[in-house]
């Protein structure tokens, strides 16, 4: 028996993920704010148990009480493994950091950096004295490397998600059973945050028009192509402890 935890299942490239987990008989424990019923369909027609959690991952003060729903589903005596996949994030603010509002700055680090390390804080504390194996996968991104006009939000918290994954890895070292963790940058995915980038002026992300040409010249990559890349990390002997890799690189 084997679990995933996957963060933002809604749509886009959590959607695709959870699908993906779900076809190969992987209980699929999703946290989104709201409910997708296509996964809800497809466990259902495979007969692999699938478990909806409706939480907004703004809520970060709620994060360590929430984890106590998802172990009380868990199995830990007869599962083989267990991983965590922290998918969810945003954009937002998109615009020059003297321009964005207090809160929607507040949000983007909540959602993007804090969330996950307190998932992941509350993952390896209840799973350190089972003998499973145990994976991280922090999606990142290739803007947590390079600055970008309009995106001092997101490309701080990515940044610091690579960093804070790169830490774990150092702590898990010398651990009887370490966990596993890395930092996976997904490329362009054509997804509905693709769509809300291309909506934006120029005034407030000088590369868009980067964007609309990725988008034109059909050079996104699909959620199922990536879905895969993040899937194969989950069974590779091969992981990149610790690694900040980009899908290419998979």
């Amino acid at each position: 028996m084997k679990y995933a935890i996957v963060t933002g299942t809604s749509r886009g490239l959590g959607e695709a993920i959870a699908k993906q987990l779900i076809e190969q008989g992987i209980i699929v424990l999703s946290i989104s704010r709201h409910r997708n019923e296509t996964l809800e369909l497809l466990s259902k027609e495979a007969g692999v148990p699938f478990y909806p959690f409706a939480f907004d991952l703004q809520q970060t003060a709620e994060i360590e009480a929430f984890m106590n729903e998802i172990f009380d589903v868990l199995d830990l005596d007869s599962a083989q493994a267990i991983s965590l996949i922290n998918n969810a994030g945003m954009l937002d603010p998109m615009k020059p950091v003297e321009r964005a509002e207090a809160a929607d700055l507040i949000q983007n680090v909540n959602v993007n950096l804090l969330a996950p390390m307190l998932l992941t804080s509350q993952f390896l504390k209840r799973t350190k004295e089972a003998m499973l194996e145990r994976r991280i996968v922090n999606i990142s991104s290739g803007a947590g490397k390079n600055p970008y006009f309009g995106w001092g939000a997101y490309c701080t918290t990515k940044a610091g998600l690579d960093m804070f994954t790169r830490c774990v890895a150092a702590e898990e070292e010398n651990e009887e059973y370490p966990a596993k963790i890395v930092s996976f940058a997904p490329g362009v995915v054509d997804t509905d945050m693709q769509s809300r980038i291309r909506s934006t002026s120029k005034e407030d992300f000088l590369n868009v028009e980067r964007f609309h040409s990725l988008k034109e010249t059909g050079r996104l990559l699909s959620p199922d192509y990536v879905a895969a890349a993040i899937v194969r990390l989950l069974e590779a002997e091969d992981f990149p402890q610790g690694g900040v890799i980009r899908i290419d690189e998979q």
